[in-house]
């Protein structure tokens, strides 16, 4: 088959053999799937060129890695919220605070990743040590983390077995000589489109499967990792896990349909649209993030509280939106008594929420900007 064989195991199961990149005959580019790539590329155009024109780009790229991590910890089923990332980054002590440390970790691997590829190019060395940041002290830290597998894994419900498992992917050995194929393949100059190549590359990998745990983080973090390292994104900013969440069946049964069939063109042409869909989300995102900040300015005009010091607030809560009124004293370099008087001007403006109830302690939200970015988590 065009993708790959199934091959019976000395234990009975059969596990899927994949087939190296690129397939054999070449994915077809035409029709729906043209248009697609052509609007795909426009969208990551769009996203990167309002990179260079957004103010505090990178508070909200930073709040955009949260969003990802948490929603593509969800997937594999963390329970954690925004709020519980806010919390856990303050110090404030958390009862699902192993799950928060996943998402955490997520994070820290996004961002080691992005400053290792301005030095250092897309390899199995460097996808090891992101997956060692990834599984470091959580869930699957007994999984030799960093390392491929030297057992056989497989997907399925909880408690699946080989037997009854809905995918096994190759043994040890041979996903090892597949992640070697795909290492070559990152590499190769071919006129295949980057975004569908790009789609190649994620089936690929999760078809392998090549760690016990956290190959599906993994991946989705590969697409961005590829897509940055192949200079399509000046800035981290396209998340597809978002997308799968939402369409997580269709998401499962398209790369089954490549093994099962050989059928790239359907997965690819989903992938597409999966781009077009997160771009446009994000753009609109970062708008009316943008929008938020000018409502909020022309808001303290209007009830004549514009002093430099509330406009510096202001901007900082796009960096911080969650924060104590010491951190504003001492971000603002102003007295506790300013601060709070600031403060409390601003939640009299319902800018910002205090979300503890507490009578010391206190802390506060700009909960508007929060609910923008907590969509689907």
């Amino acid at each position: 088959m065009r993708s790959g064989k199934y091959i019976t195991q000395p234990n009975q199961y059969k596990a899927f053999i994949p087939t190296n990149l690129p397939p054999e005959p070449p994915i077809r580019i035409e029709g729906d799937m043209q248009s697609l790539l052509t609007d795909a590329n426009i969208a990551i155009g769009k996203l990167d060129t309002m990179g260079y024109l957004a103010p505090n780009l990178s508070h909200i790229i930073a709040m955009y890695v949260r969003k990802e991590a948490l929603l593509s910890s969800q997937i594999e089923g963390t329970q954690a919220t925004l709020e519980d990332i806010f919390e856990y980054e303050n110090e404030i002590p958390l009862k699902n605070a192993n799950d928060v440390e996943e998402v955490v970790n997520y994070i820290k691997a996004l961002n080691h990743g992005m400053k290792r590829l301005d030095e250092f190019p897309m390899s199995i060395r460097l996808i090891k040590e992101i997956h060692a940041i990834l599984m470091e002290g959580v869930r699957g830290k007994d999984k030799t983390p960093g390392e491929f597998k030297k057992s056989q894994n497989w997907i399925g419900p909880a408690g699946a077995t080989p037997s009854t498992a809905s995918f096994i992917p190759p043994p040890p050995k041979e996903a090892m000589d597949a992640m070697g194929e795909l290492e070559l393949y990152l590499h190769k100059n071919t006129d295949i489109p980057l975004l569908v190549s790009c789609a190649l590359v994620h089936y690929q990998f999760e078809t392998i499967h090549p760690f016990l745990d956290g190959n599906g983080r993994l991946g989705r973090l590969l697409i961005t990792f590829y897509l940055y390292w192949k200079k399509a994104l000046q800035h981290p900013t396209l998340y597809l896990s978002y997308y799968f969440k939402i369409h997580r069946q269709e998401y499962y049964d398209r790369l089954n349909l490549v093994r099962n069939k050989g059928d790239y063109e359907q997965w690819v042409t989903f992938f597409l649209k999966g781009v077009i869909w997160t771009c446009e989300s994000a753009l609109q995102t970062i708008k009316m993030a943008l929008q938020l900040q000018e409502d909020h300015k022309k808001r303290l005009v209007k009830e004549k509280l514009s002093t430099p010091y509330a406009i510096a607030l202001l901007g900082y809560l796009v960096e911080k939106p969650h924060l104590s009124i010491k951190d504003a004293a001492s971000y603002l370099n102003i007295s506790y008594q300013s601060a709070k008087t600031l403060t409390h001007q601003l939640v009299n403006l319902e800018i910002l929420k205090e979300t503890t109830g507490k009578r010391r302690d206190k802390r506060y939200s700009y909960w508007e900007y929060l609910n923008l970015l907590s969509e689907g988590t």
